[in-house]
């Protein structure tokens, strides 16, 4: 499946959350009238978003087939189809005579290789563990393209998001646990860590020994629960209610509902995978659910809690399957 091949690609939004491209609307940087910015071909979804905010359209020759596919793209969908899309081979790079190749430290080594005999410049982007990595990639790629003040404007909007995200001074962090499809959580060295800590919460799954791309079963969660369940998994995504994956099924299991004083919230899984514009949405979205953390008294006691509203509606109970943010 796309979907799980690009988490197994990025792993450590819907459209209607992820940033718009802004390079449209910026005014051209000045540069000298003899000299052309180089055109690009992107081969990862991660670096596609980044080229639709600070490149000028006609130097995006192509994006990789990831963005034009709504599982896996971290582009909203109008975007995205400005832009042929390419699966990386050898003949589509070359017939599109890019002068500079967008890969990753994924690209196969026989691909790279070949790229390199016909002369074609690979550049490899590799994965942000840390708000300062991602940020130290966009100016890599703003400079590549010869764009540096729209990447230090794409980085000046991310870090006004994470600052509006922040927490209050001296708030406790909330400990919590991103449950992705089949379970799985992230480690610590991952960039949706340091945004989760950098906006109030702390990672229960990494305090408890579990590394990236660990599994969670829900037998341990149900014995040692956090005081929050972001659910990440398709079914928060896709809003297929009952037509979820078995893999996902365990997400939304009725038993979670035993967990009086967990709280449990939608996170598009598509908020995991990239930085760039990315973080602008899922800052924005992991303020909206610390925001709502706040006890909430009930007949039950005094101490009863209910779960989180999810984004567009109200409510609790198990996590429903409407789109989010």
């Amino acid at each position: 499946m796309v979907l799980s091949a690009f988490a197994a690609f990025a792993a450590s939004l819907t459209s209607g959350c992820i940033p718009q491209s802004r390079a449209a609307q910026d005014p051209p940087e000045q540069h000298h009238p003899t000299q052309s910015r180089p055109t690009l071909v992107s081969l990862n979804p991660c670096t596609d978003a980044i080229l639709a905010e600070v490149a000028d359209p006609a130097q995006i020759l192509a994006i990789s087939h990831y963005s034009h596919d709504p599982r896996s793209s971290s582009l909203d969908e109008a975007t995205a189809q400005q832009f042929p899309a390419t699966r990386g081979t050898v003949e589509e790079v070359l017939a599109l005579k890019p002068d500079i190749v967008l890969g990753s430290t994924f690209t196969d080594p026989a691909t790279a290789s070949a790229y390199s005999r016909l002369g074609l410049r690979l550049e490899r982007i590799g994965m942000a563990m840390t708000v300062e990595e991602n940020h130290a990639q966009i100016r890599q790629i703003a400079g590549l393209i010869g764009q540096p003040r729209r990447g230090e404007a794409l980085i000046g909007r991310i870090n006004a998001a994470l600052a509006a995200a922040a927490p209050p001074a001296g708030a406790a962090p909330i400990p919590t646990v991103v449950w992705q499809s089949g379970g799985m959580v992230p480690g610590d060295g991952t960039l949706i860590a340091d945004v989760l800590r950098r906006t109030g919460f702390a990672n229960f799954a990494a305090a408890r020994g579990l590394g990236q791309a660990d599994l969670l079963p829900l037998e341990r969660m149900l014995a040692d629960p956090p005081a929050l369940i972001l659910v990440a998994g398709r079914s928060a995504e896709t809003g297929q209610g009952s037509n979820i994956g078995g893999d996902d099924r365990v997400l939304s299991h009725p038993a979670l509902s035993a967990l009086k004083t967990t709280r449990r919230a939608a996170l598009n899984p598509k908020l995991l995978y990239c930085g760039g514009p990315t973080l602008i949405a899922a800052a924005q979205r992991l303020a909206e659910v610390r925001r709502a953390a706040a006890p909430l008294p009930l007949a039950g006691g005094p101490n009863a809690v209910t779960p989180l509203p999810l984004a567009g509606g109200v409510g609790g109970g198990p996590v429903p399957t409407q789109a989010i943010k």
